[in-house]
């Protein structure tokens, strides 16, 4: 462990192994770019933008969380501890989203993908300008339950994916759509970092009277590239479905939730129930990292940001280099079966890392994991499931999904105050192991759906 005020590494020297970095990644992504379809490179470029944005601020929400608590802060007078109120706040971004992603999925089935991605984008610059302003726990909730209810892009961009490439190539694309989103998860801790370091303390206005930004730095900046995006999206961003009037014959939403829940041994619904464990865990984690670190290896708001940097390069990498390769030769299925392995190892491996080699060589099963079963279960369930209610199903899943993400921190958190720093990582470790058995018998559907797009 350690020692209170000793410093981990040489900054000067991190942060040239992170530039580094990151050039890597633009490289390998620029050489690969050769290989991506020409319709998703804006696509890409939406998300990439988009998530770069949110991971400017995901990284200091918990520090946020933690200043205001010790400051005598409290969440509607309730006396929360410091682990459930991270995972509290957390949250409260997944709630809104999880309440309304089948709805912005159906609203994209009927009226287009770009206008939900425009309405997504808006939400989120007005959540980022809350978020900086910020000044209390409540309206650091709110910023986030904003972010939330905007419908986030995550389905609908899925969906876009699903229109435009064919089955058996869904993988490939998702990968590529997910190593763009990565490559933000790489940058955006990292730019975060620095706006808090150096944006902060910068005088703005000519004269004696000193106007900084200080704390709202990060949340204008990231407000600022949700604009650019917006600008973006408005100018290239292509409409991939053609808008029909309300089809009365197709499923609603609860029928579609209901199915999940009463035939969970149909395909869809397990692929849906594996996305959902497995990403719920892994998101409810992220929160209870950052102070796990604080206190194994006495990471901070400055340096976090390394830790997601780290996570979303190697992420990056898998998805480009890796992920396709291992679809090719494998299929969908084993490839998202030998992910949920890496992933879950990823945690039951975490309690005993207490030097930074250690922890980047745990590290790098967590992105490697994610990589590999993500997108393999979102090809699979847009190729089982109608064409015309494709929004609905994805956004159904990122309900799912959301629901678990709200569980999970609240679960995980209550462990890391009640049973110890080290329990949330092997609860989280078990449960996303346990649905391998989910996945038993998925490949005869896929093989099945493979033959007849054959046909």
């Amino acid at each position: 462990m350690v020692a209170a005020g000793e410093p981990m590494f040489d900054p000067v020297l991190v942060d040239r192994f992170m530039l580094g970095m990151g050039l890597v990644l633009i490289l390998v992504l620029a050489r690969e770019l050769r290989n991506a379809p020409g319709k998703l490179l804006v696509l890409m470029m939406t998300a990439f933008i988009d998530m770069a944005g949110l991971f400017i601020i995901i990284p200091l929400v918990p520090f946020y969380v933690v200043q205001f608590h010790e400051n005598g802060e409290t969440l509607f007078g309730l006396p929360i501890k410091e682990g459930l109120l991270t995972g509290l706040v957390v949250t409260s971004f997944t709630v809104a989203q999880m309440l309304t992603a089948p709805f912005w999925g159906r609203f994209s089935d009927r009226f287009g993908r770009r206008p939900a991605v425009m309405i997504a984008l808006s939400a989120s610059t007005g959540a980022y300008l809350l978020f900086g302003f910020a000044d209390s726990l409540w309206l650091l909730l709110l910023s986030r339950v904003v972010q939330g209810a905007g419908g986030g892009l995550v389905g609908v961009i899925q969906a876009y994916v699903a229109d435009t490439v064919e089955p058996q190539q869904r993988a490939h694309a998702l990968g590529w759509l997910s190593a763009s989103t990565n490559l933000g998860v790489a940058l955006g801790p990292y730019i975060g970092a620095k706006a808090v370091k150096n944006l902060g303390g910068l005088d703005l206005w000519p004269g004696d009277e000193i106007v900084a930004m200080g704390n709202a730095a990060p949340g204008i900046l990231a407000a600022f590239l949700c604009l650019l995006n917006m600008v973006f999206a408005m100018f290239f961003l292509k409409e991939s479905v053609t808008r029909t009037p309300k089809d009365r014959m197709r499923p609603s939403i609860m029928s579609a939730v209901s199915q999940v829940l009463k035939q969970p041994k149909q395909p869809t619904s397990r692929i849906i129930l594996i996305y959902a464990l497995a990403i719920g865990s892994a998101h409810g984690i992220n929160p209870l990292l950052a102070l796990f670190l604080k206190d194994r290896l006495a990471f901070d708001k400055d340096s976090i940001g390394y830790v997601f940097m780290y996570i979303g390069s190697v992420s990056v990498f898998a998805r480009v280099l890796l992920l396709g390769r291992a679809v090719d030769r494998f299929g969908e299925v084993r490839v998202s079966r030998i992910g949920i392995v890496s992933l879950s190892l990823a945690f039951l491996m975490m309690p005993f890392v207490h030097s930074i080699g250690a922890l980047a060589f745990v590290l790098a099963f967590h992105p490697i994991g994610m990589a590999l079963t993500f997108p393999c279960m979102t090809a699979l369930l847009s190729r089982l499931v109608p064409q015309a209610d494709r929004g609905m199903y994805l956004g159904v899943q990122q309900a799912f999904a959301g629901l678990c993400r709200i569980l999970a921190p609240l679960l995980y958190g209550n462990a890391y105050d009640l049973l110890g720093k080290g329990s949330p990582f092997w609860c989280a470790g078990s449960v996303v192991l346990a649905t391998l058995f989910l996945g038993i018998g998925l490949q005869k559907f896929a093989d099945a759906d493979r033959v007849q797009n054959a046909k």
